[in-house]
């Protein structure tokens, strides 16, 4: 949390512009323009050097955050004030450092949810086989196992994962290209060499640690991005929120209080906050989808608050939720009595296909036993709904002289793993041939436990 918070600071960001003004004044000496290795220097041993309040003082009187700091910069490095910001514009500093900020923050997402799906991995493995209840249309239906219901929770984190790495690594440089994305200014100051002000742009972008820039910009980079960065965002948001609606954190602790009016209550504090940010982050789109539409001609400003919130925001919330739901993931507690419980309520129904198929292997009538059961099903039916009693329908079967062939086989044919198709086996290979290879890269940041005190 510290380190995104980092990432979106203050600090981060003017410090990297100092840096952006060192590799554009680095590679135009490289190039042949009039800078010297003293300016350089100067430049560098003051990145970190920075007034603040200088900074702030400037911007009050100058009513530009860029050249504040510009001025503040040459202050501390009066050798290299002439150089600094040679032929940028504002935006060669606040494009570029905010597409970095953003590669940064989906470094620092990537491993954390990796963590939550390696710990829903684990929880999915020891459970695979273990029989519960299904729903559809949040109706009972077929049964399944709690791995293999992790295991749909893993799937969406999986292609979250792959969307955060797509985004990361689609994100490109914005680059030198002047005030409306022409490159005029540095064709201007190598004297018409095309090549060197493409080689600028190059020298630029790989310093910053970019493989790629964009070929064309306009004063902003495209605002694109940023519905493309935020969408993958909003799309992590809408799985967290999934997962831990059915997901209830159940981790005992005894001297947690829940409610000062109920001292019986157990409430999922943790997956409610889950919920809670999630909806906040899938809104957050909406502002790069409408910021990009009104982005006319080369660029209009109306973008550059509303930047500063959403993007932030975004990193912020995605960051704090993944850490909840891998604190959540570390405690899931099942209670398999109440399981089998749910289960033995509505597996009689369930079971009646195998109760037909066993009576004809008996020697039995498919449509005389059809009608028995479905006479039997309904008078059970009718203890549930009406009399608020327990599903008797296996009781009246045992009762029922017709079905005496198959009674000491009835145990059988009501074991719930035998309802479980190959859930077991779909989780196994699921997690060693997509899951597994997918946490890979992030092996090396696992790390522990996280505890959180509220």
């Amino acid at each position: 949390i510290a380190e995104m918070a980092f990432n979106f600071s203050e600090r981060k960001k003017f410090g990297t512009w100092r840096r952006l003004w060192l590799y554009l004044a680095q590679a135009e000496k490289s190039l042949g323009l009039p800078i010297t290795d003293e300016q350089i220097k100067e430049m560098e041993a003051n990145l970190d050097n920075i007034d603040f309040k200088m900074a702030a003082e400037e911007e009050k009187k100058l009513r530009h955050d860029v050249m504040a700091h510009v001025h503040t910069f040459a202050h501390c490095c009066p050798k290299a004030a002439a150089i600094i910001h040679l032929g940028a514009t504002s935006c060669y500093v606040g494009d570029n450092t905010d597409l970095i900020v953003l590669r940064d923050g989906f470094n620092l997402l990537l491993p954390k949810l990796a963590r939550v799906i390696s710990r829903l991995a684990d929880f999915a493995e020891a459970h695979a086989d273990l029989p519960t209840l299904g729903f559809t249309h949040y109706q009972p239906a077929q049964l399944t196992t709690v791995g293999k219901r992790c295991c749909l929770w893993i799937q969406d984190l999986c292609m979250d994962l792959q969307n955060l790495e797509r985004a990361r690594d689609d994100l490109r440089f914005r680059g030198v290209k002047g005030t409306t994305g022409t490159q005029a200014s540095f064709l201007q100051l190598f004297e018409g060499d095309h090549s060197k002000v493409e080689e600028l742009d190059r020298l630029v972008t790989a310093k910053a640690g970019f493989k790629r820039s964009y070929m064309v910009t306009g004063q902003t980079y495209s605002r694109k991005v940023d519905i493309e960065v935020l969408s993958v965002l909003a799309s992590l948001g809408a799985s967290v929120h999934k997962v831990s609606t059915v997901c209830i954190y159940s981790r005992k602790e005894d001297k947690r209080r829940c409610s000062s009016a109920m001292p019986y209550k157990r409430n999922p504090m943790r997956s409610e906050r889950c919920c809670s940010l999630a909806r906040h982050l899938m809104t957050l789109v909406l502002d790069p989808l409408q910021t990009a539409s009104v982005q006319w001609f080369e660029r209009t400003l109306d973008d550059s608050a509303n930047r500063r919130v959403c993007l932030a925001e975004a990193f912020l919330t995605a960051d704090i939720i993944l850490s909840t739901l891998q604190n959540i993931s570390e405690g899931l507690v099942i209670y398999p009595k109440v399981i089998d419980r749910r289960i033995r309520q509505e597996l009689p129904f369930m079971a009646t296909e195998n109760i037909i198929m066993a009576m004809v292997k008996a020697g039995g009538n498919r449509q005389d036993c059809h009608e028995k059961i479905r006479v039997l099903s309904q008078q059970a039916a009718a203890v549930v709904k009406q009399e608020g009693g327990d599903n008797d329908f296996i009781a009246r079967v045992r009762a029922d002289p017709y079905f005496s062939p198959i009674h000491e086989h009835l145990d059988s044919l009501l074991d719930p793993s035998s309802f479980i198709g190959r859930a077991p086996q779909q989780v196994a290979k699921f997690l060693k041939e997509e899951v597994r290879p997918a946490l890979i890269p992030y092996q090396s940041k696992m790390g522990g436990k996280i505890e959180l005190t509220l």
